[in-house]
């Protein structure tokens, strides 16, 4: 699984959550909501370090963003890309078919 966050999604991470440098960010499959490929599951994030069994990961300054193994079922076949919708103010996720 492959994970690509833009610029603006960054920025907003940084600031919303103050992170710093060494900090990661996990996402995972929770219930209710809808993504583009999910009907009754969204994306969830919390600030979280990653255990020996990441799904996928990426790191930008400094900053780790990654899935755990357990969230397979919801990433599989699946790479996530992470933006920023400027109307809604928040993070805004692509999946696409690897």
């Amino acid at each position: 699984m492959k994970i690509d966050v833009t610029d603006k999604a960054v920025s907003w991470f940084e600031k919303e959550l103050l992170l710093d440098k060494g900090d990661a960010i996990r996402f995972f499959g929770k219930t209710y909501g809808n993504t583009e490929v999910h009907d009754g599951f969204s994306v969830g994030m919390s600030v979280d370090q990653p255990d020996a069994d990441v799904l996928g990961k990426t790191e930008i300054n400094g900053i780790t963003y990654f899935a755990g193994e357990q969230d397979d079922w919801f990433f599989s076949r699946y790479d996530l890309e992470i933006d920023f919708d400027e109307n809604k103010e928040e993070p805004i996720y692509h999946f696409h078919e690897n």
